[in-house]
This record gives C-alpha cells, sequence and structure tokens, in this order.
C-alpha cells in the first residue's frame, strides 16, 4: 500500500506513534509518505520506504494566523495525486481529520478517490475536541471519516459519549517495537548508567512534553521525598512549558545536584532501560506511552490510575496506580520497591511479559493492515 501520514511531529505521543507506526509499515514493504510541517523528530531520514513533504505556509500579511489546515489540505491533495497513495491516516483529529477531508473532496472532483483514517489519541477529545469551539468541526470530522480508531477502550467510550458520533470507532492500542525498547545487557547497562549515577545509587525517570496535565512538577516532589531515603537519581526526558518550573522546584529543594534535565533525545530506547522506575503521574492519560515503552525496557512504572491507564498497568503485579497528587503514597510506596530487590525483579518482568503479550508492535501493525483493507474494500464498494 501506499500511504500518506499527517501527525504533529513533535514531542508528544501521538506523534510517536504515527512516526513509530510509518517506520514499521515501511518495514513489511509498504510505502509510507509523511506529510506535516516539519519532520517528525523521531526520524533519521534514512528509513527506507519513507518519504517526507512539507507544507509551507504562507505569510501573508492579510492573514493574522497562518490558514495551516487549508494549506495541509492542499499538500495532502498534491502528495496522494503525484504519488498515487491508498489513503491517507491522521493522528490526531483537530485539524487534521477535517483537512484530510478537503483533500478528499478535491480529489473526488477529478475522480481520484483518497479515503481516510482518523487515530483518536487523547486531548483532541478530552481537551481540544470538547471546547465549544471545536466540538462541532470534530465531530464532523470524525463522522466524515472512512474509519476511526481510538488508543485505548477509555477513549472510544469518551468519544462515544461525548460526542455522540455516528461512525464506528475501532480500537488500535498504542504499541512498541519490543527488539528496540528491550532490557540491555549488564554490561552495557552498568556503563550506560555510570554516566549519570554512583554504584549503587537508583535511577528514576520521567518522559513527556512537561505539559500541565502531565504533572512533572509531582515527579520532583516524589523524587525529593525518595532521594531523602535513598541514594538516587533522575532522569528528565522531554522538554516544555513545565521545565522551568521543575528546575526553579528542583533548585528549591536543594536536589538539583541529583537531577539531570536530558531535554528532547531523538531516541529513549537506550536511555529508558538504565532507569529503576519510571514516573508517570498524569492528570489524565489515554494511554500512556511513555509507561509502555519502559515497560517494554524492564523498567516498572508508578502512573496514576486515570483514563486508559489501567488498561496497561495492573496495580501491584506490572506496576502501580495512585490517585493523582499523591505524591506521598507514591514516594513511600518507590523507597519500598527500590529496596527490596525481589519485589522490583518481579514487577520488572511482569511489564516486561505485558509489553510482548499485548502491545508488541509485530502484533499492533497487522491489526492496521488489516483495518486499511477494510476501510478500502469498504469505499470501493460505495463507489
Amino acid at each position: 500500500m501506499k500511504i500518506g501520514i499527517t501527525c504533529y511531529p513533535t514531542y508528544g505521543g501521538s506523534g510517536v506513534v504515527a512516526t513509530e507506526l510509518g517506520i514499521e509499515l515501511a518495514a513489511l514493504g509498504h510505502e509510507v509518505h509523511f506529510i506535516t510541517y516539519s519532520q517528525p523528530f523521531r526520524l533519521t531520514g534514512r528509513e527506507h520506504g519513507i518519504f517526507y513533504h512539507e507544507v509551507p505556509v504562507s505569510n501573508y500579511p492579510l492573514f493574522e494566523y497562518p490558514p495551516y489546515d487549508l494549506a495541509l489540505a492542499t499538500r495532502m491533495s498534491e502528495v496522494a495525486a503525484y504519488y498515487q497513495l491508498d489513503l491517507l491516516h491522521v493522528h490526531y483529529a483537530i485539524p487534521h481529520s477535517i483537512s484530510a477531508y478537503l483533500a478528499r473532496q478535491m480529489l473526488a472532483e477529478r475522480n481520484h478517490r483518497l479515503p481516510f483514517v482518523t487515530t483518536l489519541h487523547g486531548t483532541d477529545i478530552t481537551l481540544v475536541g470538547l471546547d465549544h469551539s471545536y466540538l462541532p468541526i470534530t465531530r464532523f470530522g470524525i463522522d466524515q471519516s472512512d474509519g476511526v480508531t481510538a488508543i485505548s477502550n477509555y477513549l472510544r467510550e469518551k468519544t462515544i459519549q461525548e460526542f455522540r458520533v455516528k461512525r464506528e470507532i475501532e480500537v488500535v492500542p498504542n504499541f512498541v517495537n519490543c527488539d528496540v525498547y528491550a532490557p540491555l545487557n549488564a554490561e552495557v547497562r552498568e556503563a550506560g548508567r555510570a554516566q549519570f549515577a554512583e554504584n549503587g545509587e537508583k535511577i528514576l525517570v520521567h518522559l513527556s512534553n512537561f505539559r500541565p496535565v502531565k504533572r512533572a512538577v509531582d515527579v520532583l516532589e516524589v523524587f525529593a521525598r525518595v532521594a531523602n531515603e535513598i541514594p538516587a537519581r533522575l532522569l528528565l526526558i522531554g522538554d516544555g512549558p513545565d521545565r522551568s518550573q521543575a528546575e526553579w522546584i528542583a533548585q528549591r529543594k536543594g536536589i538539583q545536584d541529583r537531577v539531570h534535565f536530558l531535554g528532547k533525545l531523538p531516541s529513549v530506547s537506550d536511555v529508558l532501560p538504565l532507569a529503576d522506575l519510571m514516573m508517570m503521574p498524569s492528570e489524565l492519560e489515554s494511554f500512556g506511552l511513555a509507561a509502555l515503552e519502559a515497560m517494554a525496557c524492564r523498567v516498572p512504572t508508578f502512573a496514576t490510575a486515570v483514563g486508559g491507564v489501567p488498561e496497561l498497568i495492573e496495580d501491584g503485579v506490572n506496576g502501580r496506580l495512585f490517585p493523582v497528587g499523591d505524591v506521598e503514597a507514591m514516594a513511600r510506596a518507590a523507597v519500598e520497591l527500590l529496596s527490596d530487590n525481589m519485589k522490583h525483579d518481579a514487577m520488572a518482568s511482569a511489564g516486561r511479559q505485558t509489553a510482548r503479550k499485548k502491545f508488541c508492535a509485530t502484533r499492533i501493525i497487522p491489526q492496521y493492515e488489516d483495518f486499511y483493507e477494510r476501510v478500502l474494500d469498504r469505499t470501493a464498494a460505495v463507489n
């Protein structure tokens, strides 16, 4: 198949999933075309079978805000026509599904059939889409899609409840390449850990785009308590609006010498396996991709019992779940787990097993391929 993919190319879950999906599809022999305003950060530009098409946006003085959605629709139609794409797969409903709808309509005038699939990722539904200004157009984009998927049962039910959409929504969960996100051998792991921690120190890690919903400050609150009890270091991967506040908290609590802000990394699969514990204290997560990536690397995750996270983490088995904001309980449990090698090893192994059995790319990518085929068959039958 020739597949066009549009996503936000920045450091966020939807862009990560879309990029990894494109990489996996290309590895299986499909031709993948990314259409967005900048190259997705996890693409190196050297992947075979993957092509990138930039969306130019006019800065004409008449426009106070450049009309990216219209420029995107135009570029989608151009790429689809020139490369004879079979379908578009857009990630995050707004504005991508609307741009895809416009591209489909433009191409229909030229007798070119271009179905599009929309994948709902979370805040496009729970935050942006529920804004009164965007709710009607979000519902329209979903209903006009030729196929819709959601990354968790929670998100599917939330969409149906809040938007009362007509289009059927199929759950295809997030995934991870279990060969890339995997434990390191002991020698390599110890050498990597030595870059950040002294021998005997535990390493905690947090990975996010540092938006308020991720509650990165809670990570610092938890770590400060843990570091008072046991020798430990904290790795913070990513960047965003709450990073400066997190830095301020680290200074105020006198732990800045034990906190490493690593910023945005093109690949986190080399860093995650170095950690002993992943912290994900989010206010809301529709799935929890960072947790899955850590679990695949045999790193237990402490998270909040929100959204779709309980579909991934079984409390006390492959991780722990806590109420939002309960930093005291999270810290106590972290000290307990990090002080008990047997319990830690059992939870780490259970996390890896969950990733391999349920969420490996080898299990999820065929679901997308099957979904694409069914969408193409349906649209061919109608036309």
